[in-house]
């Protein structure tokens, strides 16, 4: 892996992690209980990574 895939890789991550904190926020400030508001947020991050690898492997 050379070392732009490492960083692309961890930006895509980031950014996915920081995607599910926010859906998790606001999940949780509009009135769902923290432990389904952990479990939208870490749907959204999952579907972040899923698009993510998705369109890199569409992309090679």
């Amino acid at each position: 892996m050379t070392p732009l895939q490492l960083l692309a890789l961890l930006l895509a991550l980031s950014v996915a992690l920081h995607i599910g904190s926010v859906t998790a926020f606001a999940a949780w400030r509009s009135g769902t209980t923290p432990a389904k508001a952990i479990l939208i947020g870490g749907s959204a991050t999952g579907s972040a990574c899923g698009l993510y690898f998705a369109a890199v492997s569409a992309y090679h």
